[in-house]
């Protein structure tokens, strides 16, 4: 038999294999196909001889497990029938069902498994797991044995004995649940188990061990006043069910929650206490370099401040902010020498303090909690939440923190660790004596020894011994800047035929240097001059154009635009710049400056490049690449759609994509660069453009992820539009600005940027801002409870809209008016008018906008009374949310589903579906988030969760009153009637 015929052989067996399942409908499956197991007693046969794992059933043993005390006067014949059965349904595997000693037995193995034996080899590999410390791998294990039930084990099959198997194997799968759960949380998915965990306790009230990770979760998830309340509502509970107090380990996490306990909130990312168990430890420091020269003194000081690790920040700073001088390679020398001292990990950012974007502290927050062990979903909103949550998991621990390149304190403070035992070094241009109990260090250049020996180290002391006063001619001419040092050392390397007198003399020359060598930033540019003044024409233009652009980095597509030349021709000029240091590759396909480097080529553009309107046109090309590529994202994303029709028509074609998740993965990569690219555009008057680009991203602002940045570009290209009485881009403008402070919640602010726009639009005679306008205003009437009005605009905005002959934006529209029906209880109409949408949508085949569609209908169905429907069509919709990174969209779908669960009475699948809109952040900031508490409020109450429900609907209250909003009303009423209880 050759190999080819063995491996048929072995995929035949695999597929002829018998698989037993218990944990849900008694079944035999051969392969894919099912095997008919007959009736409901010949199924108890089965169970009762699959379940005790190969031992042999007497007669009797089997007559009690189905029929238990009263069986059929012929019992034993039946039993012979039903083995026969069995044995002809399972055909050439019918010797697997075996008599002996007049009893029966069923034994499995390699061609014939059982998902009960499974799940408990799958159990005993996690428990495993997670006593060697790999966390992770356990969860996994746990997930993969829980998958193997598919409802309710021995589903139908009578007797005492499948009834005592049916509680036994429950209980071992919430067992199972309560390990996996536990496992969540010492991951840091708190904010994920929350919702699990709520229909849980819903489901199995009296189970403690699910009320204590629950309460755990919601204290982790920053709700501690509901943590304690499900202690107060479990302790009512048991009293009045059972006569009796909380076990001891829920009463002393009550007591550890009201302390506020430090090791609650840092368990999720350590649990150092455990043997053999494996911490998050992040080891972030980049590599020192092999030939760190000189700093002796103030590596020595540095190290001494670092082996107190008394919570004292120190701040490595260069004398008047100069760049170059070395301040980050000294800090990751020193850093990488006290790493031993900080066992618990070091954490690295570059907060690009010196450019025109600094990092945003929350941003860095999130990324430094993702790198202790906090999943995504566990990491909450907003710089002082995320600080607190930062700070917390490193109490207790050992880590060390480099924050590199700092704007200035205010940028540093929230990352500050806080606690005894961590430190951070921290370097930055400017001098931090507003940094409370820093430990300051200014940072001269070199002295000339130093420098020479830095120089000498690089190039080789055979080549620079014999010419040492040529060297210290060079090294002078870079000012003893480290960096400037590096650079001329480098080239000196790569260029074996040249003498250190060689290059002495070419940096002699004034021509290629700046007429003064000083501190401060000409002494960064006459460093940089060494490497621009030996770049070829294209390589120097290359140089020149690509420091123009905004952004964190370009990629290769976009700077081959900018540069006007063949994406292959770009890619060589790039990687010779990555060559010679003057730029960096930030990954494949994608390049960076260092932020010095980028002021100094764009010196350099001011200076040389010809024709002086060049650097202008340069910035057109890519600002015209950003907007012919997001237009072919758009049209993917909302075909058939009109609004790309009323943007300028680029010039170039941009890039073109074979589906919608390779133009979604596009537009999510360059975010930042194309906010980036809106806000740079609005500033050099490029307002027409630069609101096209905003209009045809507008996905970014749904999304979650680039939300702030939206707004913000969308406030510089309005305001800018305003300076110039620019209407046409103002309108516009405003529009998108609308629709960000709607997602934000912020009704008011999207109403008067709403009427703003609408009157611009107008006057410019604008049909996309004359039809987004009223459309907006009637979703913020809506939201406000002003459904006339709301209806008002929203009939004007169909009309608009139909006039444009824009189907799909009608069909929008229609499903906001029957949002509004619903309000007004029109429940016909509301559904009819969803309706209208959804077939719209088909005929354009919008997926995404067809989420939208389904949402409305589910929403409208559920509302009717028709729940069953309502639940169908929202949970499509959730599914496309998901699918299409809408996070904020799918948060407040879970949110109607919640809605429509209520309203069918099924309050624990509710406050399930609360908890996951919770934890997405839904559409419509502060305000819908209390929405979302007044559901799980009233789904809580409904499970006798009382004092959670009021903990609930009192934070709600909290968020409606400020603003105003009627709702107050109700929740106040909601408030004394779970009082009452």
């Amino acid at each position: 038999m050759g190999a080819g015929d063995q491996e048929q052989v072995g995929t035949e067996r695999q597929g002829n294999r018998l698989h037993f399942t218990v944990l849900g409908p008694v079944r035999a499956w051969r392969g894919d196909q099912q095997l008919p197991m007959g009736s409901p007693q010949q199924k108890a046969l089965l169970a009762a001889l699959l379940l005790p794992g190969g031992r042999t059933s007497t007669a009797e043993e089997l007559i009690d497990a189905i029929w238990g005390e009263d069986p059929p006067e012929r019992a034993k014949a039946a039993l012979r029938t039903y083995a026969s059965r069995i044995r002809k349904a399972l055909g050439s595997a019918a010797g697997i069902l075996v008599s002996e000693s007049g009893g029966y037995a069923v034994r499995t193995g390699p061609e014939a498994t059982l998902d009960a034996e499974e799940a408990h080899e799958l159990a005993v590999r996690a428990e495993k797991a997670a006593s060697a410390g790999d966390r992770e791998a356990a969860r996994e294990l746990y997930h993969s044995a829980l998958a193997q039930w598919a409802g309710e084990p021995l589903a139908h099959v009578p007797g005492p004995y499948a009834e005592h198997q049916r509680v036994r194997l429950g209980e071992w799968r919430l067992g199972l649940l309560e390990l996996r759960l536990d496992l969540d949380l010492q991951v840091g998915g708190h904010a994920e188990a929350v919702s699990e965990l709520t229909a849980l306790t819903a489901a199995h009230p009296l189970r403690e061990r699910l009320r204590e990770l629950l309460m755990l979760a919601l204290y982790r998830s920053g709700r501690q006043a509901e943590a304690l309340a499900v202690y107060a509502d479990t302790r009512k509970l048991l009293a009045d069910e059972l006569g009796v107090d909380p076990r001891t380990e829920l009463s002393e996490l009550q007591q550890r929650i009201l302390e506020a306990d430090d090791e609650l909130a840092y368990q999720s990312a350590e649990d150092a206490s455990a043997p053999g168990a494996e911490t998050t430890r992040p080891a972030q420091l980049p590599a020192t370099v092999a030939d760190f020269t000189g700093r002796a003194s103030v590596v020595a000081e540095l190290g001494d401040e670092l082996a107190q690790t008394d919570g004292t920040v120190m701040a490595v700073s260069a004398v008047a902010g100069i760049g170059g001088v070395g301040k980050t390679t000294l800090a990751i020398h020193v850093a990488h020498a006290a790493a031993d001292r900080f066992p618990d990990g070091q954490l690295y950012v570059d907060l690009q303090g010196a450019g025109a974007a600094p990092v945003d502290p929350e941003t860095v927050l999130g990324s430094f909690l993702r790198a202790l062990g906090v999943a995504d979903s566990a990491i909450p909103g907003g710089t002082e939440e995320r600080s607190a949550l930062f700070r917390s998991l490193l109490a207790g621990r050992r880590v060390l923190a480099l924050l590199d390149n700092a704007r200035d304190a205010a940028q540093v403070r929230p990352l500050l660790p806080g606690t005894s035992g961590c430190a951070a070094l921290v370097t930055s241009r400017a001098r931090m004596v507003d940094l409370a109990g820093a430990h300051l260090v200014d940072l001269d250049v070199m002295n000339p020894e130093e420098a020479l020996a830095l120089f000498t180290r690089i190039v080789g002391a055979e080549r620079v011994l014999p010419e040492r006063e040529a060297a210290m001619d060079v090294v002078a001419a870079c000012g003893f800047l480290p960096l400037a040092i590096r650079i001329a050392a480098a080239r000196l390397s790569a260029r074996r035929t040249w003498t250190v007198s060689a290059l002495a003399a070419k940096l002699g020359d004034e021509r290629r240097r700046l007429d003064e060598l000083q501190v401060g930033d000409q002494a960064v540019k006459a460093t940089f001059e060494l490497g621009y003044g030996q770049l070829d024409h294209e390589q120097a233009r290359a140089f020149r154009l690509l420091g123009l652009a905004e952004g964190p980095d370009i990629s290769l597509d976009a700077a081959a635009a900018l540069l006007d030349r063949a994406p292959e021709e770009s890619e060589d000029l790039l990687e010779s710049l990555v060559d010679t240091s003057l730029l960096e590759s930030a990954a494949p396909g994608r390049y960076r400056f260092h932020d010095l480097v980028r002021l100094f080529a764009r010196a350099c553009a001011e200076r040389d490049e010809q024709p002086t309107g060049e650097c202008e046109a340069a910035l057109a090309r890519l600002l015209d690449f950003y907007l012919a590529t997001a237009r072919h994202v758009f049209a993917w994303d909302h075909p058939r759609d009109r609004t790309v029709d009323h943007l300028g028509p680029p010039v170039g074609e941009g890039l073109e994509f074979p589906g919608q998740e390779s133009a979604l993965e596009w537009l999510f990569t360059e975010g930042e660069c194309l906010m980036a690219a809106i806000g740079q555009a609005a500033s050099r008057g490029a307002l027409r453009p630069a609101a096209d680009l905003l209009v045809a991203t507008k996905d970014l602002a749904d999304s979650g992820v680039h939300s702030l940045r939206y707004e913000r570009a969308a406030a510089v290209v309005r305001e800018a539009a305003e300076r110039a009485h620019e209407a046409l881009p103002g309108a516009r403008a405003g529009i998108m600005l609308t629709h960000a402070h709607a997602l934000g919640g912020r009704f008011p602010q999207a109403e008067k940027e709403a009427v703003r726009a609408l009157e611009l639009g107008r006057s410019a005679d604008d049909p996309l801002s004359c039809s987004y306008a009223p459309n907006d205003l009637g979703i913020l009437a809506t939201y406000l409870g002003r459904h006339e009005e709301a209806e008002s605009h929203l009939e004007a905005a169909i009309l608009a809209f139909r006039a444009d002959e824009n189907r799909p934006s009608e069909a929008s529209a229609l499903c906001n008016l029957s949002r509004v029906h619903t309000a007004l209880a029109r429940h016909d109409s509301a559904v009819e008018l969803a309706m209208q949408g959804v077939t719209i949508y088909e005929e354009m085949d919008s997926t995404l906008r067809m989420a939208n569609a389904l949402y409305t209908l589910g929403s409208a169905l559920s509302a009717a009374g028709r729940v069953a429907e309502g639940l169908r069509h929202l949970t499509e919709a959730r599914e496309i949310f998901h699918v299409s990174r809408q996070s904020r969209w799918e948060g407040v779908t879970h949110f109607r589903i919640a809605e429509a669960h209520l309203l069918s009475g099924d309050a624990a699948r509710a406050a399930e579906h609360a908890e996951q809109a919770i934890a997405l952040r839904v559409i419509g900031g502060e305000w819908r988030k209390a929405t979302v508490l007044v559901v799980l409020g009233k789904a809580l109450a409904q499970l006798g969760q009382s004092r959670r429900a009021r903990a609930c609907l009192e934070e709600a209250l909290a968020i409606f009153e400020p603003l105003g909003s009627p709702e107050s009303a109700e929740v106040r009423e909601l408030l004394t009637r779970v009082a009452e209880r």
